[in-house]
């Protein structure tokens, strides 16, 4: 289950996943350190840190280069997800280091959402454990496009070919049950930097790409797939002028600026271009596209993920929580629907409670209709259930109080996807995706 590799020069997103002293922030690290992606100052921080850890002489910490706050530093563990930008000569990427510990899960469904690829990683010595199935079932669920599975601590099992195909062979049993159809396994060593930039000479019998090979090559997904899908751009506010205009102004710029009228927002999929015909949502009011402001300049198109105002041909009532859509592909708005959730809070979520529901920059009240099943990680198999708590992965329908432009999360990934808020506090009580 591999794809061709191929150049792709662009922006390229991934994230790390798995279970507690996995290796994973040292691999991170090793990944930051030996495409030079270090300052020098801060490797001299790492080295005295390490060696008042009792790191022999120029041997390094590398979890160090990753776990920024102090309670992941003292204890040895990822708690919150680290973000880290690096560039080599082939591409840019943005990195997302997810927690491993169990009540982190939720932390990484937050790296995971934007993300083309997903490294999880898994102990050679202990194979496939149930945190690798919760992660691996997470990034099947988000639709992540690609799926590396680093065998790590592959010296320590004396870099043995069989122990790293038998632990292959597990994780993709993993990914045909959850339907994850590109996945790529490679044995590599965080501490001493086998397969991780460049091929190792220890594992003769490896014939794939090094871990950052693999990453510059992979195509990424998620921006060309957005360029394809219809308009969707979500109104952050209607921009109109505000106080007096400034003297001296010129006559004809201040008759325009006295009927200005903009919609601002970033565009969360599509194209959109001058003389395009656009609708709105809700009411399905039509109008075309007359001007562009992107980064303060007049612009002739945009595409996602820029944030623009667009002017129109004609007054349209509209406000924040609208959304505009490329002509014909108005969606259809829906007061009830079902979706897979991600539960984040400790509060469990139960039928009938009242929340609300957040799609793009719209909100509206909705309440928990029925939950229908949760995930059993170890059987992979949805079960009756009636609550579901903290990390539960489950089946509900929700039930809104206004209409909302909802489509399935396997046809988009943005249009597809909302939160589930608490009402009276604010917090955020799941994550969910759109079911067919």
């Amino acid at each position: 289950m591999t794809a061709t590799l191929t150049a792709q020069p662009t922006l390229f997103r991934f994230a790390t996943a798995g279970s507690v002293d996995d290796g994973k922030s040292t691999l991170v690290g090793r990944l930051l350190h030996d495409s030079k992606a270090i300052l020098a100052d801060q490797l001299e921080q790492v080295a005295r840190t390490s060696a008042d850890r009792g790191f022999a002489h120029g041997a390094f910490d590398f979890a160090l280069l990753t776990d920024g706050l102090r309670a992941e530093r003292e204890q040895g563990i990822t708690i919150d997800v680290a973000y880290r930008y690096f560039s080599t000569g082939t591409r840019s990427f943005i990195l997302a280091d997810c927690p491993g510990h169990v009540q982190y899960t939720r932390n990484m469904v937050t790296g995971a959402t934007t993300a083309d690829a997903v490294i999880v990683l898994v102990d050679g010595r202990k194979g496939v454990l149930e945190q690798t199935k919760r992660h691996l079932a997470v990034v099947a669920l988000l639709r992540v496009p690609h799926v590396i599975v680093a065998v790590n601590k592959i010296d320590l099992v004396g870099f043995s070919q069989e122990t790293f195909t038998e632990v292959a062979a597990q994780a993709e049993a993993v990914a045909t049950e959850l339907g994850i159809e590109d996945l790529h396994v490679i044995p590599v060593s965080a501490l001493e930097g086998d397969n991780i930039v460049d091929r190792s000479e220890r594992t003769p019998w490896y014939e794939g790409p090094a871990l950052l090979e693999l990453l510059e090559t992979l195509p990424a997904a998620d921006d060309a797939e957005r360029e394809l899908e219809p308009l969707r751009l979500p109104v952050q506010l209607v921009l109109r002028p505000q106080g007096g205009l400034a003297p001296g102004i010129d006559p004809a710029e201040a008759e325009r600026l006295r009927d200005y009228r903009a919609v601002a927002g970033r565009i969360s999929s599509g194209i959109v271009r001058v003389g395009d015909r656009v609708e709105i949502f809700p009411g399905g009011s039509a109008t075309t596209v007359t001007g562009i402001r992107a980064a303060g300049a007049e612009v002739e198109e945009a595409t996602a993920p820029q944030s623009v105002s667009l002017e129109f041909d004609r007054d349209i009532d509209t406000a924040r929580g609208a959304l505009v859509v490329a002509a014909g592909t108005l969606p259809t708005g829906r007061r009830e629907f079902d979706a897979e959730l991600f539960q984040l809070d400790a509060r469990a979520l139960t039928p009938g409670i009242r929340v609300l529901v957040k799609h793009g920059t719209a909100t509206v009240q909705a309440i928990v209709a029925q939950i229908e099943s949760r995930y059993d990680l170890d059987a992979l198999t949805h079960e009756p259930a009636q609550t579901l708590e903290t990390n539960d992965i489950g089946r509900v329908r929700l039930r809104l109080a206004a209409d909302l432009p909802l489509e399935p999360y396997a046809a988009s990934r943005h249009g597809g996807s909302f939160l589930v808020i608490h009402p009276s506090d604010g917090a955020t009580l799941a994550a969910g995706i759109v079911r067919d």
